[in-house]
């Protein structure tokens, strides 16, 4: 068991909107022995696609929209490595991701430095305590000093940073790395496209076939460069690597694969294997636990659409799971029979007889789970609750032909439990369908194409004035609630029967809470 153990990893890719996290995720992969081929977000007709990007949606906008479970072996180790949606709009799968991993990768546009949704994302990684890795991407185009990149990380962050290799000029003359831990300098040659992994030489510093390929004035100023890193640097500390408190960073151009191999290493060096996770009793749970169980981060309908399936994506926590387990849902204890369970990569799947703690497995199941539930042979075992944060958007979903009402409300109830949007219903709303509420208008996008595209649906969004929604802290409260609201405030419940209240604008919340202040309304929600 702790044998096992000790050879996963379970890591997400994360960045903000183009930096080039499918693709490096892609190249990992390729690295890592699971693609014999890397893809190309930009180039797709010559090449495969990605296989993180599946969905079809994914593949015509080039970006990633929901996120997807890769598992592959490299160096005896296995990786169970979660790709994230980029867009804001869905900051929620993203945090529900960061819950079931023990590290990331966080990845920089090296021409662009620190943008806002890496500072968004990284303040959820250091609230969980996460280790971060980050790897400065895109030096084959031309990118901001790596002093200066260094330096943003920690002011605007307030991370420290240990940089664990060095670029050798960038852009055009990007010409390949030096090892800072092993004292060595790696020249890459391009592939066309990036397709193959990238051809490397190993030299010293002072080689003669090294200086050559450098002006004299460059290579002065490199060697300049790592003589102060020697001097500023010096402390690659693994336990405040864990601690989240220190970034390894690596420089590297995932789309020409230059410097992917280090990174991957380096993560294999200095990252945790699997870590324990807490219950709702406030105690971590051994791994050892002889009692299987797991948490539900990811729900997923149609991945094989000619089966309408629904796969349900849970992290091992303890003990070993095995095939035609019987298991409880805590939540509901109701025992279950998980029989069809899967290995994930992409879209792709196999069975999956055993799996230990750090794996990520899929379910192919109708029982009644949803995100955030615990699966586990003891009854009592019961996991922290994910939280469930605020959306700013409303709308109804309308079916626009009545013979396809049945093919509409199907496919409405089977996304829906995806948490691609959240439901709620409008005291004294006599409505057929449920408020949906969403943090951007994507969420929205990806839900009509996918009723369209899966069950031949055309619907139309009747958009609602709200934009901001808060819960009751006091579920008591809503008694006396209604009276208060002035003009432009409604009330309601969510899908768990909680109370909510509707305001227009946040000029109107803040006008309410000022005159109530004994009514607490918090944005989100952790029990339900």
């Amino acid at each position: 068991m702790n044998k096992e153990i000790l050879r996963r990893r379970t890591l997400a890719i994360i960045s903000h909107p183009d930096a080039g996290k499918t693709t490096l995720t892609e190249k990992l992969l390729l690295y890592g022995g699971a693609l014999e081929l890397a893809g190309s977000v930009t180039v797709k007709k010559k090449q495969r696609d990605t296989a993180s990007d599946w969905m079809e949606l994914e593949k015509k906008r080039g970006i990633s929209i929901s996120s997807t479970v890769l598992q592959f072996e490299y160096n005896n180790f296995k990786f169970n490595l979660l790709d994230t949606p980029g867009h804001k709009d869905f900051s929620e799968d993203t945090y529900r991701v960061l819950t079931a991993v023990d590290g990331v990768i966080m990845v920089i546009d090296a021409a662009k430095g620190i943008e806002s949704r890496t500072v968004k994302l990284f303040e959820i990684c250091r609230k969980h305590g996460i280790a971060i890795f980050t790897f400065m991407n895109k030096l084959d185009r031309p990118a901001m000093s790596p002093l200066e990149l260094i330096d943003q990380i920690e002011k605007v962050l307030g991370l420290r940073t240990f940089p664990v290799n060095w670029p050798i000029e960038n852009g055009s003359s990007f010409k390949g790395l030096y090892d800072r831990v092993q004292k060595e300098v790696h020249l890459f040659e391009r592939t066309p496209g990036g397709v193959y992994k990238a051809p490397f030489t190993i030299h010293s510093t002072t080689d003669e076939s090294f200086k050559k390929i450098m002006f004299d004035s460059v290579y002065n100023e490199f060697i300049d460069e790592i003589n102060l890193l020697e001097h500023v640097y010096t402390d690659l500390n693994r336990k405040k690597i864990l601690e989240g408190d220190l970034s390894p960073v690596y420089f590297g151009s995932a789309a020409n694969n230059f410097g992917v191999e280090l990174l991957l290493k380096g993560y294999l060096d200095y990252s945790s294997p699997p870590l324990p996770r807490k219950t709702s009793a406030g105690e971590f749970l051994a791994m050892d636990n002889p009692d299987f169980s797991a948490f539900i981060f990811k729900i997923q309908t149609n991945m094989n659409p000619q089966h309408r399936d629904r796969m349900v994506f849970a992290r091992v926590c303890s003990g070993k799971f095995q095939r035609e387990e019987k298991v409880f849902n805590t939540r509901t204890q109701k025992e279950i029979r998980l029989s069809s369970a899967h290995n994930v990569f992409g879209k792709e799947r196999e069975t999956a007889d055993e799996a230990y703690p750090g794996d990520v497995i899929g379910f192919i199941t109708n029982a009644d789970f949803k995100i955030g539930d615990t699966v586990s042979s003891d009854i009592n075992i019961i996991f922290e609750k994910i939280p469930r944060f605020a959306p700013e958007l409303f709308a109804y979903l309308n079916n626009t032909s009545t013979s396809k009402y049945k093919s509409f409300r199907k496919g409405l109830d089977h996304l829906i439990t995806e948490d691609i949007v959240q439901t709620f219903r409008i005291d004294n709303h006599i409505k057929n369908v449920p408020l949906l509420g969403a943090l951007g208008n994507l969420q929205f996008e990806v839900l009509q194409y996918r009723l369209r595209d899966e069950y031949g649906v055309e619907t139309n969004l009747e958009v609602l004035p709200w934009t901001v929604l808060r819960w009751l802290k006091n579920p008591d409260d809503r008694l006396v609630i209604k009276s208060k609201l002035s003009f432009g405030g409604i009330t309601g419940t969510d899908e768990h029967g909680k109370p909510v209240v509707f305001f227009e604008n946040s000029w109107k919340l803040k006008y309410f809470e000022d005159n109530n202040p004994e009514i607490q309304l918090v944005d989100f929600l952790i029990e339900f």
